[in-house]
């Protein structure tokens, strides 16, 4: 065994200018490990939360306390331990604050922590990253299906619009490279067709388009031209993802679009969001529903989960309890991945498991607020979970990981991509759960 020699930690910096938490783990043959903590804008309440200092420094987000929670807390618990045993290594962080929104240390100072962990894990085995979680886990690699966003909105995007990301995948391609360049030509027609209106405002957080619209709908259509534009047929190779982010918009089952000035209740949100179902060729929906209206939530899966991907992420804020219970209810059939959303990678992949479990989709997702650290393309394609999303096709913390991706599809090989074939059934690719 090579067991955790050092932790050490340091303040970075984040694609938004935000302090962030990185840990580098090294191991007594000198092999290292590091992690860096990303941060969310739109964030469930049931996640586990960054530890901030508060105050008038660097608008009151400075992270020298959960450096300080690595340093004298994390970093002697860990000391010693096997880094090939992540899930124990998890477990002595979780032992040191085991509330589920890891408000003590900070989700920040876990997550970065424990990725560092797998990362000197897999050196310690002289394993790549993605090869090494597919053998901890026993899951059997493959490349995701990108999801990319095309058009930024909600708290991505200054509200500009009330639904946070119109994206687009290409399930239709023949391998993780055509599905990147066929996305390449929707995002620049689409940025070609906002600024011929004189329609832009800008880039959004996670690197979409941010436009000015009249109303959702008319970024629906809009997509769906940009599509066009890029000399594809909407439905066939290149089909829609939305995320909602309902919770950012409503409560108590009422909801108000502010770029329409209107307001409705559950009933009418679903029926709206069918009409576009009907209309759009949308493959994927995310969060349709608040995430304190499972009745909605329940209603919309009851009407449209036969015929489209639904996502938990606020809903389900990758908790494994939290799955279980909505796929016992007839809520959701997918769920999204943060590890950070929960802190610690171990319960993110059980997050995965309990999905795999009850049937569910998964998708490994990014956070608005990221760092050049590529884990999470390892981790979609060692699971084999079938879907990644980074955010857009610009900006260099989303690229790094998209190029990451492509490094990791050439080691892999041919016929390692699952968006080939047909859009119907289990297109989106979740490995079998037996």
């Amino acid at each position: 065994m090579t067991a955790i020699a050092s932790t050490a930690c340091r303040r970075v910096w984040d694609s938004r200018g935000h302090p962030t938490v990185e840990v580098e783990v090294t191991l007594a043959n000198g092999a290292t490990g590091r992690g860096i903590a990303p941060a969310g804008a739109s964030r469930g309440t049931r996640e586990a939360v960054d530890l901030r200092d508060g105050g008038g420094r660097v608008q009151g987000k400075d992270v020298q306390g959960a450096l300080d929670g690595v340093r004298t807390r994390i970093a002697p618990a860990i000391l010693g331990m096997d880094p090939t045993d992540q899930g124990a290594v998890d477990a002595a962080i979780i032992a040191l604050d085991p509330s589920p929104l890891k408000d003590g240390l900070g989700g920040n100072a876990t997550v970065a922590t424990s990725l560092a962990v797998l990362h000197a894990g897999a050196a310690a085995q002289g394993k790549p990253l993605w090869r090494y979680i597919a053998d901890l886990n026993g899951t059997t690699p493959s490349i995701p299906l990108p999801e990319i966003q095309i058009f930024g909105g909600g708290a991505h995007a200054g509200r500009r619009v009330d639904v946070q990301d119109f994206m687009v995948m290409v399930p239709g391609a023949a391998d993780f490279g055509e599905a990147l360049e066929v996305t390449n030509e929707v995002y620049f027609a689409a940025g070609d067709i906002m600024a011929r209106k004189g329609r832009m405002a800008g880039v959004a957080d996670e690197g979409g388009w941010w436009p000015i619209f009249d109303s959702n709908e008319e970024a629906l259509e809009t997509l769906v031209a940009a599509i066009e534009l890029a000399g594809e047929k909407p439905g066939e190779r290149v089909v829609i993802s939305l995320d909602i982010a309902a919770s950012e918009f409503g409560k108590d089952g009422r909801y108000r679009l502010a770029l329409e000035d209107r307001e409705m209740e559950s009933g009418a949100l679903i029926e709206m969001l069918g009409g576009w179902l009907d209309t759009y060729p949308i493959a994927s929906i995310e969060d349709p529903l608040g995430e304190d209206d499972p009745e909605g939530m329940v209603e919309f899966t009851r009407q449209f989960g036969s015929r489209v991907q639904i996502i938990g992420d606020d809903y389900l804020v990758t908790n494994a309890r939290l799955v279980s219970e909505a796929a016992e209810a007839g809520a959701c059939n997918a769920v999204l991945v943060k590890v950070n959303q929960v802190g610690t990678v171990t319960e993110g992949v059980a997050a995965f498991s309990a999905a795999r479990e009850a049937g569910y989709g998964a998708v490994v997702s990014a956070r608005s607020g990221e760092t050049e650290d590529v884990t999470i393309s390892h981790l979609a394609t060692g699971l084999g979970c079938g879907q990644l999303k980074v955010g857009s096709f610009t900006r260099s913390e989303r690229m790094a990981k998209w190029n990451e991706s492509l490094r990791i599809e050439e080691a892999a090989g041919s016929g390692a991509f699952v968006g080939g074939g047909p859009l119907a059934g289990t297109w989106w690719g979740q490995n079998d759960p037996d």
